[in-house]
């Protein structure tokens, strides 16, 4: 059985023009009117299309307010670019001075709400109509599905806030107070056990796949997740097995296949692949229906060189990244492009090139690169900037997916569940999956030896450090160290304190809540 993804060139042919693209804050956008007489079926497949148009476009849901949220509040990452570029969010993200009303901030929390209402609104035109054929089904079950994901990322970011399980609109009707968390995680299960009975198993036809839509597995996985941060062990365990049992997913047997990005690539839609937002970039920059996932975080250079200047550099290694981790872990070299040194060549997913050297007395400088280090994991393929015309920083990278859930994510979530829940055997087991393929990515058979360890602690220490080099630069660090309880002392010296696990609700939605919304404690 194949997995099931959906074609973005497809897809987005569909969508032009569905899409709102903007920073307005999600109250002052047109409301979503529909009545009985403009919306039928096939409207209903349109919508659903629209949701993942919305995902990989909207840039609080897919590119610089995402990274800045899930990834630079980590230690292995830093915003990166120069100095000068998106200076505030040094401040507002790498050290923990976080502001109420920005640009980045406030596009995150509008964007993910956007979702919420559109998944809504394909909701309530289905119950609307009355729609209960098979079709219309599946498109329902994606709707829910998008609204518990941008509910899991807003509970994440901000703890208690509105929950809205119909269709509002007008901004009358969203003006409404925050929900506990637990009442947020409530309507998650809610929205997910939805999705796990309308999706279907597999969009796979006689004749065509669509590659990155929604599948049963992708729900389960993201259930997982959800218990995962309220530590319900047991229930981890049971969505993470309906993953694994499937027998539709694996390992990609080499990391750096992973990322593989090309025309031919294995990488994209891959094996390993549960949930991936898609990107698509034509010859000669014809048929674009990219993203900036790629161009946000590929090689940024300065001064009057611009033939390494391959897109903005947000996301980049952090020193103390590149110092923890050690060298014989095939997956650094995978993962860590080092200016000045060459990029590995195709062993360790590099394409035989050696990148400028950076300087730190002159960041910048003409035939300098701006940082030290980068993202290996969207390095952008030399013949595929070609192909696509996209040779600068003006869409250096647009047809790099973005890999939200991979496979390695189920089986290191089922050994630290089955760790903490008395299983040992379950959690080596699966530790030792994941070990075993980065191993053997590499020419050392003495790196990454096998742990054999059955002391809970001990495991539980392995796990939480497995997940920080399997996972590196992915967006997955910082949340980690806070459902851990680590993040206080991991990042107490870049100016972390609890308070700071929250990020303050955006001051424009507590203006325009008129005292119903109330602001996060502390802040």
């Amino acid at each position: 059985m194949k997995r099931s993804k959906i074609k973005l060139s497809w897809l987005l042919s569909v969508v032009t023009g569905l899409a709102l693209f903007g920073c307005a804050d999600f109250l002052d956008r047109k409301p979503l009117q529909a009545t009985l007489n403009d919306v039928n079926q096939s409207t209903l497949e349109g919508q659903a299309l629209g949701l993942y148009s919305t995902v990989n476009g909207y840039a609080g849901l897919n590119t610089l307010p995402w990274i800045d949220f899930n990834s630079i509040r980590g230690d292995d990452e830093l915003k990166g670019s120069s100095l000068s570029d998106g200076a505030e969010v040094n401040t507002e993200f790498e050290t923990f001075q976080y502001t109420k009303d920005d640009w980045a901030t406030d596009t995150y929390w509008n964007d993910h709400y956007y979702l919420v209402n559109s998944a809504s609104k394909l909701i309530w035109t289905a119950n609307t109509l009355k729609l209960k054929d098979e079709a219309s089904l599946r498109n329902m079950g994606e709707a829910y599905f998008w609204r518990a994901y941008s509910y899991f990322e807003l509970v994440k970011a901000y703890g208690e806030v509105p929950v809205y399980n119909y269709y509002y609109q007008t901004s009358k009707a969203a003006i409404k107070a925050k929900s506990t968390v637990d009442q947020v995680y409530a309507q998650i299960d809610s929205d997910l056990d939805s999705a796990v009975k309308l999706l279907p198993i597999t969009w796979q036809t006689a004749t065509s796949g669509y590659p990155g839509r929604l599948v049963q597995y992708t729900a389960h996985a993201l259930w997982a997740k959800a218990y995962l941060f309220r530590g319900n062990w047991a229930k981890v365990i049971e969505h993470a097995n309906v993953v694994k049992n499937s027998g539709v997913y694996s390992l990609v047997p080499s990391f750096p296949a992973v990322w593989q990005d090309g025309q031919n690539g294995v990488g994209k839609n891959s094996t390993e692949s549960i949930l991936e937002f898609q990107a698509y970039a034509g010859p000669g920059g014809t048929n674009d229906y990219g993203s900036a996932w790629g161009t946000s975080q590929n090689i940024r250079q300065g001064g009057a060189s611009v033939a390494w200047n391959l897109g903005w550099g947000w996301n980049v290694p952090s020193s103390k990244l590149v110092t923890d981790w050690d060298d014989k872990d095939p997956r650094k070299a995978c993962t860590i492009l080092f200016s000045g040194q060459s990029d590995g060549g195709t062993a360790t997913g590099g394409y035989g090139a050696t990148l400028p050297p950076y300087s730190s007395t002159t960041p910048g400088a003409s035939g300098f690169l701006d940082q030290p280090y980068w993202n290996k994991k969207v390095y952008s393929d030399p013949q595929m900037r070609q192909y696509t015309g996209q040779i600068n920083a003006n869409g250096g990278a647009d047809w790099i997916n973005h890999r939200v859930i991979r496979y390695a994510d189920i089986l290191l979530m089922l050994a630290e569940a089955s760790n903490e829940n008395g299983d040992p055997t379950t959690a080596l087991a699966m530790l030792e999956m994941v070990r075993s393929r980065a191993r053997n990515s590499g020419t050392d058979p003495t790196a990454l030896p096998q742990i054999t360890s059955t002391s809970q602690a001990t495991l539980r220490q392995a796990i939480k450090d497995e997940r920080r080099w399997e996972f590196a630069m992915e967006g997955h660090r910082f949340y980690d160290l806070v459902r851990w309880g680590d993040a206080s002392s991991v990042l107490a010296g870049l100016g972390y304190a609890p308070k700071c696990q929250y990020y303050p609700i955006p001051q424009p939605a507590i203006n325009q809540f008129g005292g119903v919304l109330v602001q996060n404690p502390n802040w």
